[in-house]
């Protein structure tokens, strides 16, 4: 959003230049001055773009009713998304420096308003002003379809964008501002009641009609350069659009189609069932009207009737100037145009007669506003002005309460609290308090019970312990105490269980404990070799691990039976990995040769060549040379490499 910046800027409008609000938006610089806000060019750091930021003036800032109902409407806008409407992306506050500001954070569209264009401009040809009223025609037929009144079309809203794209601003930010705004100064109320539909005016009331009502103003505006009501002061505008009638545009501008004359007629009719029931019905009217047009009615410049400077409207109420003047321009009507159908009651022969019956009535009015100031608009816009007391609607329920207020000529706006006592439904306190005298038809903001608060525990097993603490805060709950234990199954930081369940019901800031997965249990390997294989195969079991036996081998140092090697021999495993053993067969064995009777020599050989050692146990010294005896005996079995004495006569 964005507007053309007024060449006297105040002190104060530069004192947020170079703050940061909320801790995100970086003013940057002033960009316009509002009714009811100061729109900066600010700088979003978190997501580094450039937006506008509308921060409100501060005697709205402090109307705790204004706040409540602006951030209701602010969200009720942000959800508002269409290619022609100045996106909402953000509303806060900020106390940093003390002050309290509270603003808005919307698209920053660089640019010029409607009303800078027909300021520069005047008049645009019907081909531009029906290219420009199309798009925010869609705009507001978007807003419409989404259950969302503007409240505020004009042309300070509507942004013609520096490529083209025609944006409309401020959507659902009227009503929001509309009670806070009656009190100030002529020159703001006169910017919005120029387009104000007479219902507004009479009864404070507006639905789709009333900004169908105010469209067709604009498309008057566009076509003639002028709006169609114009006064210095807020009661004379508002009377000519309870009793009077649109101008057809011709009137001032004489090459404006038929079509468009009867376009403004049919949106700014004084009666809403005489209207289109929304902007998308009058958008496919205002598309076939076009379809009807020549180019060359499309296209011609505008030209002033001759007459439309003898019959300029006065632009104030004077004790020397005749009620009868605030009545719209008389029609004169072209000899190739027939006259726009009027409103009952409203033809130009009996301008001077109702105007002196209602003169009675604009006496009053400028007594009520002599008197009561800025409020008398306020007093005028609602009648009649009259008071009533707020009823006592605590604890009673929410439609009862509704029906009190209603009874009473009030409005509830209802905001809920949760409450560990009083039943859900209920309401708990009333803002005017009962027995308060006030406006009729203000609202009186209810705050109604929600019940006891309490919040689902969220299911967190399963999910990454990190980020359980902020899963709980989300669902207003806290993390209680963690545990940690192995899981064969599980991974590594992820929860297998928490207390209490999920979906058990907690009050706000309960803890919920979980236990954390330490991922695989880690198992040491032991050293069995040399050891019983059985002993080996019980401990490696017993601790999960599966135990591989490998071909058994001889050896000469490890008795049969036990480990003779292991893989791994050492460090860690986890459960079902496998061990590998290999198990002893003992020492190989080989038959001891038959030496006895040999000579020492032969068997010697004999022995040698089988593998064993020998050794000699002489008898009479040997003297014979002959073996007697052996041992190991022959054909015994003994260990290879084993010594073999022979007993030697």
């Amino acid at each position: 959003m964005t507007s053309s910046v007024a060449s006297n800027v105040s002190e104060s409008s530069l004192r947020l230049v170079g703050r940061l609000l909320d801790g995100r938006y970086r003013v940057l610089s002033h960009l316009a001055d509002g009714g009811m806000a100061t729109v900066y060019l600010a700088l979003d750091e978190r997501l580094d773009r450039e937006v506008a930021v509308k921060v409100m003036h501060d005697n709205l800032a402090r109307d705790t009713t204004f706040v409540s109902r602006f951030r209701r409407e602010a969200r009720s806008a942000a959800r508002l998304g269409h290619p022609n409407v100045v996106a909402v992306f953000d509303q806060g506050e900020d106390n940093s420096a003390g002050d309290g500001l509270i603003f808005l954070a919307m698209e920053y569209v660089p640019g010029r308003t409607l009303r800078d264009v027909l300021t520069a401009e005047g008049p645009l040809t019907p081909r531009a002003a029906l290219d420009l009223f199309d798009p925010i025609l869609s705009a507001i037929a978007a807003a419409h379809d989404a259950g969302l009144i503007h409240r505020d079309v004009k042309p300070e809203n509507v942004i013609l964008r520096e490529d083209g794209v025609v944006k409309v601003a401020d959507f659902g930010l009227a009503r929001a501002v509309t009670a806070a705004t009656t009190t100030n100064a002529s020159g703001t109320l006169l910017g919005t009641v120029a387009y104000l539909a007479p219902e507004q005016v009479e009864r404070g009331i507006a639905d789709a009609r009333s900004d169908v009502y105010a469209a067709g103003l604009v498309l008057y505006e566009m076509l003639t350069g002028r709006k169609a009501f114009d006064g210095n002061s807020p009661i004379h505008v508002a009377y000519q659009h309870v009793h009077g009638s649109v101008p057809r545009p011709s009137q001032t501008i004489r090459t404006i189609p038929e079509e468009l004359d009867q376009l403004v007629a049919l949106a700014t009719a004084r009666d809403p069932d005489h209207r289109p029931a929304d902007a998308g019905d009058y958008l496919d009217e205002v598309r076939r009207s076009r379809a009807l047009m020549t180019t060359t009615e499309l296209d011609l410049r505008p030209g002033l009737a001759q007459h439309d400077m003898a019959a300029a409207v006065p632009t104030q109420l004077g004790d020397d100037v005749a009620p009868t003047s605030v009545v719209p321009i008389v029609s004169r009507t072209s000899p190739d145009r027939a006259p726009v159908p009027t409103e009952p009651g409203s033809s130009d022969d009996d301008a001077s007669d109702h105007g002196r019956r209602i003169w009675p009535v604009v006496v009053a009015v400028l007594l009520v506003l002599a008197l009561a100031g800025g409020g008398a608009f306020w007093w005028f816009t609602a009648g009649p002005g009259a008071t009533t007391r707020v009823p006592s609607v605590d604890t009673l329920t929410v439609a009862a309460a509704q029906a009190e207020l209603q009874r009473a000529d009030l409005r509830a706006a209802v905001t809920e609290a949760y409450d560990e006592t009083v039943p859900a439904g209920t309401v708990m306190s009333a803002n005017p308090g009962g027995g308060t005298e006030v406006r009729k038809l203000s609202s009186v903001d209810l705050t109604v019970s929600k019940g006891p608060e309490r919040y689902a525990a969220p299911g967190l097993v399963g999910t990454s312990a990190d980020a359980a603490d902020a899963t709980l805060q989300a669902q207003h709950l806290v993390l209680g105490e963690r545990k940690e234990e192995f899981n064969d199954t599980v991974a590594a930081g992820t929860v297998v269980a928490q207390d209490p369940a999920a979906g058990t019901s907690l009050k706000p800031g309960a803890a919920v404990a979980v236990t954390v997965s330490k991922g695989r249990q880690p198992i040491a390997v032991a050293d069995f070799t040399g050891k019983s294989a059985e002993q080996a195969k019980k401990a490696f079991t017993d601790a999960g691990l599966t135990v591989k036996e490998g071909n058994q081998v001889n050896s000469d140092t490890v008795a049969a039976g036990s480990v003779v090697s292991q893989n791994p021999e050492s460090g860690t495993l986890f459960k079902g990995d496998t061990v590998t053993i290999v198990v002893s067969k003992g020492p190989v064995l080989v038959a001891v040769p038959a030496t006895v009777g040999k000579q020492r020599e032969e068997a010697a050989r004999l022995l040698k060549a089988a593998g064993f050692q020998v050794a000699y146990d002489n008898v009479l010294g040997g003297l014979f040379n002959i073996v007697r005896a052996s041992d190991p005996a022959g054909g015994t079995m003994a260990r290879k490499g084993a010594t073999v004495t022979l007993t030697i006569v």
